[in-house]
């Protein structure tokens, strides 16, 4: 699945008429660049959210066979659910095997064949070192797993493996993802890993610019 339904308030003037994973970089539209990674590991079917201007990805994405795949749509129409509750809301499309996440307005190399097809807990998440903008991180990394607390922290890259009971107690409805790994966590049912490839969090018109610059000189 793949996470394009935020409104991308940070993004804005580029995202008021165009929806952030429809943005380009290095001539190639950022949610292209998952969904060309998703293929080259052997996933051909992929679920995206929108809500904002969702019509807008649809239109541009069709059913996923130009990028030999197929895309199937879970659309939020009434209210941005979230992430917690964008993902519930598509559990019907996802199935009952675990599954992958990832952040559409994220950018990475990282290899999705490296992601456990199943995973030893709830849910797997892949760490990387703290960007300048969000110097404190999210979650520790020990043993393996993911803590909530600890002296050390990384950062969540929005790429994880998830199996549908983590969201067993959850009602439809808008929530966020990060209580129900905290409340996974405690009881050990978090494993992760520390990615030291290249990562970038596109959350501002500057960044995308620099991702633009870096990935022009390839």
């Amino acid at each position: 699945m793949i996470l394009a339904a935020g409104r991308g308030e940070r993004m804005r003037p580029l995202t008021d008429h165009t929806p952030k994973a429809l943005l380009t970089a290095g001539g190639k539209r950022l949610i292209g660049y998952h969904i060309e990674n998703l293929a080259r590991a052997g996933i051909h079917e992929i679920i995206i959210n929108h809500a904002h201007l969702g019509e807008q990805v649809e239109q541009a994405l069709g059913d996923g066979d130009s990028y030999g795949v197929q895309i199937f749509y879970s659309p939020e129409r009434e209210q941005v659910l979230e992430t917690g509750g964008g993902i519930f809301n598509a559990l019907p499309l996802l199935g009952v095997a675990p599954f992958i996440v990832v952040n559409a307005d994220v950018w990475t190399d990282y290899p999705f064949t490296q992601l456990p097809i199943n995973p030893e807990g709830l849910a797997h998440l892949v760490l990387v070192a703290n960007p300048s903008h969000h110097p404190h991180g999210d979650f520790a990394l020990r043993s393996g797993h993911v803590l909530s607390e600890d002296n050390e922290k990384l950062t969540f890259s929005g790429i994880g493996v998830y199996r549908p009971e983590l969201f067993a107690a959850c009602k439809p409805g808008k929530f966020p993802l990060a209580p129900l790994l905290r409340a996974a966590m405690e009881t050990r049912q978090v494993t992760g890993e520390h990615y030291q490839g290249a990562w970038f969090d596109i959350g501002t018109p500057e960044r995308l610019q620099q991702l633009d610059e870096l990935l022009a000189r390839y």
